[in-house]
């Protein structure tokens, strides 16, 4: 693709992500004609359906965005350094990590007088330290070593948090709700500390394009371009991780974002990693916005999480490239 493509491609995500931004302040319980809204966002007079708007609808649809950015971003970065295109920080335990440390915040927070600023703090801890788990475990070997490092570590992890919502009763709601994933309760304050983290992480993803390029061709090709492999590996963890941690802070465990968008994008851009990363994080951007609305509007006035979504989705195509992958005799 010609570099006036991309930048076409990109111009008509960023086109088709506004726009569904816009439909999606119209997705609620509450009613809201269409014609109305561009009135009650430039008024400054207080009212019920301004403050669904700026206070409910559209910190929620931007934290949808943030989270599909952070995840795809993240997925992508895993599957370059992982060379595995089944990598994704749900499939790899990145997001159970994270999990794990925003649930010691929110059982142990309130007993101990942590600020707000402990959760995402001690996400970014537990995705880190279960992602190094799962390197240690099966990260080059193969595929199937990948998987059930990623499974082993998941089920440990996932144990650790049932326990704590044992120990720690009174948390159990409050943990389970969150685990489910989830965008109902998206709040500026959210935003307020979760995007400078997710903006931080694919930046310096971003950065990071060309040693993910030469790392792709293998450590020796990398070295040989002057490269450290370890460096930038190290690197890259820590930007995937963070955004991560950032996302599973902000919103739960929500899977196959980091999945889907990064193939979905390689299909149309190819595989590097500049504009791969670039294309990917506004698919996922419009990925889990479309989702949300999904979820808002599948069986009301229920709300179902949204992370039942792009489950339903992710799972059956990450069957597929399992499936790929078994007939191809080695990994994909």
């Amino acid at each position: 693709m010609s570099d006036r493509g991309f930048a076409a491609l990109l111009i008509t995500l960023l086109a088709l992500l506004l726009l569904a931004g816009g439909g999606s302040l119209l997705v609620g319980g509450t009613e809201i004609p269409a014609r109305r809204v561009p009135a009650l966002l430039a008024s400054g007079e207080p009212g019920l359906d301004r403050t669904i708007l700026l206070d409910l609808r559209l910190p929620r649809i931007l934290l949808a965005m943030l989270v599909g950015i952070g995840l795809a971003g993240a997925g992508t970065a895993y599957q370059g350094m992982f060379l595995n295109p089944l990598a994704d920080p749900f499939v790899i335990g990145a997001s159970s990590g994270a999990a794990l440390g925003a649930a010691v915040a929110i059982t142990l927070g309130a007993a101990h007088g942590w600020g707000s600023g402990a959760l995402p703090a001690c996400a970014f801890l537990g995705s880190l330290g279960a992602v190094a788990l799962v390197h240690l475990l099966g990260g080059y070997a193969s595929s199937l070593g990948l998987l059930l490092a990623g499974a082993a570590v998941s089920t440990i992890v996932g144990s650790l948090v049932s326990l704590l919502m044992i120990l720690h009763d009174q948390s159990v709601g409050v943990v389970f709700n969150w685990l489910l994933g989830g965008l109902a309760s998206s709040t500026w304050h959210q935003l307020a500390y979760g995007a400078p983290m997710i903006a931080a992480g694919v930046a310096a993803l971003l950065l990071l394009a060309r040693p993910l390029d030469a790392l792709a061709l293998g450590d020796d090709t990398a070295e040989s371009l002057g490269l450290s492999a370890p460096g930038f590996r190290v690197a890259i963890v820590l930007a995937a991780t963070l955004t991560t941690a950032a996302a599973v802070a902000m919103a739960g465990i929500i899977g196959f974002i980091g999945l889907i968008a990064p193939h979905a994008a390689r299909l149309v851009v190819g595989g590097r990693h500049g504009r791969l990363l670039a294309t990917s994080c506004l698919l996922g951007a419009l990925l889990l916005l479309l989702a949300d609305d999904v979820a808002r509007t599948l069986a009301p006035p229920l709300e179902i999480p949204v992370s039942i979504v792009p489950a339903l989705l992710g799972g059956p195509f990450f069957l597929f490239l399992l499936r790929r992958s078994g007939r191809a005799g080695a990994p994909p």
